[in-house]
């Protein structure tokens, strides 16, 4: 498809329905996707306790895009485009590790922690290394969670900055550790997959393990009708002073809410997943913060643990799904907690919204598909996020249609 046919697609959507066939599975939607979601907006890329000291860095994609995040000498947490700056190689292949300096392997450019470039060989007198450092991306801590944008002129920060410091402050991320981590690889279009996150319609019938403890049945954006349980939460928390919102924007939200009666975790039992807890305001019995940012991530935060999701494009029917459990750091395995069970009940959700979101790909593919309506009862969430990635499609197809009409001319 071309530009042109991509915005016919876009106009043929109609309100309150899933998206035309084309949007999920065609070839050209992938590179379309890259550029006018995840190249526009804040992308959750990590954890300040993954880059523990400085030189401590992090190798990611976003799609097919590496980018390098490294703990400077002095703290600060900074993003580069991981791309020397000479012929281009990757400076550090993906994953984590810990270095003085951030050295090519090709032909050993040298960059300091800021991305400056410290050494060139053989390169001649005039050359001007100042001139050569690593191209930055723009990059935020908040509470504990990193944050990139590689748009050159982000989204304003300032408001989820406050807020989120308000509702996760307390769950003091900076002391935390990742517990453990799983990739999984999905053959289903991102958005089938972000669409079976942010609602939990399907909950009931799929997911018997997490229904447990999380408040399948509730309506809209964690709506739970004024129900006694939930009201009684509501007056604890202001009682002892944990903030639950909501608070968000169009790109974000963030709300604090009970789990299902007698819960205190989203473990097997609902008993908290550790001793140690992360934030122990309430004796841990505080329900869990959920927090999520379009168009790729969302997270739990309990008492004792914070489980986070994030789901990466890798192609125009694949998805890599990044789990992490984080718990605080100094809990114990065999002690504090039990390793072989932590990521408990969230490993088998992955599994069967794996299944899901590839089964719903399948369908979509199908030559019957007709988009269908969501439910505003069950689904807001999802119409939230439908709407979100279809204003900014339709941004990025206005400034690349526009720029065509100055180039023809």
């Amino acid at each position: 498809m071309d530009l042109a046919q991509i915005k016919a697609a876009f106009d043929s959507r109609r309100p309150g329905h899933s998206l035309p066939q084309e949007l999920y599975n065609d070839p050209a939607m992938f590179e379309f996707d890259l550029h006018a979601a995840f190249g526009r907006t804040w992308l959750m890329a990590g954890f300040s306790c993954e880059l523990p000291t400085p030189g401590s860095y992090s190798s990611i994609k976003v799609g097919p895009w590496p980018i390098l995040i490294v703990r400077g000498r002095d703290g600060v947490v900074r993003g580069f485009h991981n791309s020397c700056r000479h012929r281009g190689a990757v400076l550090c292949k993906e994953g984590q590790g810990r270095s003085p300096r951030i050295v090519c392997p090709y032909h050993r450019w040298t960059y300091n922690l800021d991305g400056s470039l410290m050494n060139a060989a053989r390169m001649p007198d005039d050359f001007d290394t100042s001139d050569h450092g690593l191209r930055p991306v723009h990059t935020e801590v908040v509470a504990g969670v990193i944050y990139i944008c590689l748009s050159e002129t982000p989204l304003p920060f300032e408001r989820f900055r406050a807020d989120m410091e308000a509702v996760l402050g307390p769950h003091d991320l900076e002391n935390a550790k990742v517990v453990h981590s799983e990739v999984l690889v999905e053959q289903a279009n991102w958005k089938l997959v972000l669409e079976n996150g942010r609602e939990c319609y399907h909950c009931q019938g799929s997911h018997p393990e997490l229904a447990k403890t999380f408040p399948a049945d509730m309506s809209a954006y964690f709506d739970f009708g004024g129900a006694d349980h939930a009201a009684r939460f509501d007056a604890r928390m202001d009682e002892i002073g944990l903030p639950k919102g909501p608070v968000g924007e169009g790109w974000w939200q963030a709300v604090r809410f009970p789990l299902n009666p007698g819960m205190i975790s989203m473990t097997v039992d609902g008993t908290p997943a550790s001793k140690k807890l992360m934030c122990p305001i309430g004796d841990g019995d505080i329900g869990s913060l959920r927090w999520a940012l379009e168009p790729h991530h969302f997270a739990h935060a309990t008492g004792d643990l914070v489980f986070c999701f994030s789901a990466m494009p890798s192609g125009p029917r694949e998805t890599l799904v990044t789990a992490k459990w984080l718990m605080h750091k100094d809990a114990v395995d065999g002690v504090d907690y039990d390793s072989s069970t932590i990521a408990e009940p969230w490993h088998t959700t992955n599994l069967q919204d794996r299944d899901l979101a590839e089964n719903n790909q399948n369908g979509v593919d199908s030559p019957g598909y007709t988009p269908g309506p969501y439910s505003p009862e069950a689904e807001t969430l999802v119409l939230r996020f439908v709407d979100w990635y279809c204003d900014r499609a339709r941004e990025y197809l206005d400034e690349q249609l526009a720029k065509e009409c100055v180039h023809a001319a």
